[in-house]
């Protein structure tokens, strides 16, 4: 185990990496030393970032970017831009990218980056000075096949835009060195909606085989979902085109419930992706609370907050549901939860849902981040791949893909799990797509990098 106290989100991806492997590890010792040496980056580029605010004055931030694995490709992982930055969060988010990466069969190695700039309350002047300042350090250590970024937290279409206007004119060159592009200039049809899009398609797997009467295409399916960023507008609309209904939005500051089994509507949804892009809150929608379709709830995560749920998807940020209210989703009926965000429950939420699946019959079945949300990183992972041969595929065509992708990931999660959760398969306990995820996505980047002698 690592010796580094002082990075809680790091250790607490480890240790749930770590205690899903033991039975593999316990019939496969030798992987313990790949375990050992997975664990360590490959190598972490911290550096200043000053740019000039609006005042003329100077500012000064801090840039990292984590490049944990490339044994089954160049880095791939997001730039997040949020005051909460440090080195424990992205070692911790490169860490599971290069798990989340490996499951989707493309060949993306792990890594992640940013910085503590804050996106909000600035203009798209001080945006642009700050993401030319940044590229300038970044620029030196990344590459089309070396280390492709993409967006995150804080960075969208615009942030990706200033980024790679300076990396193009920094190294003089046109290449797909970044994901998430407009789509005239090299980026991929579906990718915005990739994330959200890809977790509801891998949660129709889940729910065809644990709890097929919660079928999306059925409005009395109550879906409840954290977040009211582009991950969760995306799952939120693609549940209500599904035809299932969306019950709660939420952001950093409070939670949008539906008061009524209608649940949201896409209008409602699209006008919350349009005053988030303005920077505002969900505060601002308290005029839908006073017609009663809709309530307001200050300072609360929408888990608490409802009676009757089967659908629970988090998709704000890491550690948004606590052991409590894992115990309140299960009281309120809950069969499937899976993460749009990145490890989006805390260990004991997650100590919950699986001792409540291996009750079996009404249990809950979980799927953690690394397989349930990596539909948008394999969407850049095709958008690398069209850039490499300069060609655009249709919305269609990338969106056959995308399921394709997330089938065989689930598939690969589901005989895992079968293989190596630890426990007898018997009667309607259902597999752990937590040991599932863990213990395929580890073999595979274990056995690239005995192949290519990093353990042997």
């Amino acid at each position: 185990m690592s010796q580094l106290p002082s990075e809680p989100e790091f250790e607490q991806a480890l240790y749930e990496l770590s205690t899903s492997l033991g039975p593999f590890l316990k019939a496969n010792p030798s992987y313990q030393k790949a375990l050992e040496i997975v664990q360590v980056p490959e190598r972490i580029i911290q550096f200043r970032v000053v740019w000039e605010d609006d005042q003329g004055q100077p500012q000064v931030n801090r840039g990292f970017r984590v490049q944990y694995n490339s044994a089954l490709g160049p880095y791939k992982g997001g730039l997040r831009l949020h005051p909460s930055v440090n080195l424990s969060i992205l070692k911790f988010l490169g860490f599971e990218q290069t798990f989340k990466n490996a499951l989707t069969g493309l060949n993306m190695g792990g890594g992640k980056g940013g910085s503590d700039f804050d996106p909000k309350g600035k203009s798209d002047a001080e945006i642009r000075r700050f993401c030319v300042s940044f590229m300038t350090e970044l620029s030196k250590h990344i590459g089309q096949d070396v280390d492709v970024p993409a967006g995150d937290i804080g960075t969208g279409g615009r942030e990706i835009g200033f980024l790679f206007g300076a990396y193009r004119k920094l190294r003089n060159e046109f290449t797909g060195v970044l994901t998430g592009k407009g789509l005239t200039w090299g980026g991929s049809h579906i990718r915005p909606e990739a994330t959200g899009y890809g977790l509801i398609y891998y949660v129709e797997h889940m729910i065809a085989k644990a709890c097929p009467e919660y079928s999306l295409s059925k409005p009395s399916t109550l879906v409840a979902i954290s977040g009211s960023g582009n991950v969760s507008q995306f799952t939120a609309l693609k549940v209500i085109e599904l035809g299932a209904t969306v019950m709660s939005l939420s952001d950093s500051k409070g939670s949008l419930i539906a008061t009524t089994e209608s649940g949201f509507s896409k209008d409602v949804v699209e006008s919350i992706a349009q005053l988030k892009l303005r920077g505002g809150s969900l505060e601002s929608f308290k005029s839908f609370a006073d017609e009663g379709k809709y309530s307001y709830h200050p300072g609360q995560r929408p888990w608490t907050l409802l009676s009757k749920i089967h659908i629970a998807l988090p998709g704000a940020t890491q550690n948004e549901v606590s052991a409590a209210e894992a115990e309140a989703l299960v009281k309120a009926g809950v069969r499937i939860v899976a993460e749009g965000s990145n490890m989006g429950c805390t260990q004991e939420a997650i100590d919950v849902f699986e001792a409540s699946r291996k009750k079996g019959g009404m249990g809950v079945w979980y799927a953690p981040g690394k397989a349930s949300n990596c539909g948008g990183v394999a969407v850049s992972g095709l958008e690398m791949a069209q850039n490499s041969q300069r060609v655009s595929w249709t919305p269609e065509e990338v969106d056959t893909k995308l399921k394709d992708i997330m089938k065989e990931c689930y598939d690969i999660c589901l005989r895992a799990g079968e293989n190596w959760s630890g426990e007898e398969n018997k009667g309607d306990v259902l597999p752990s797509l937590l040991a599932g995820a863990n213990v395929a996505g580890f073999i595979k980047v274990a056995d690239g990098m005995r192949a290519q002698g990093d353990w042997w």
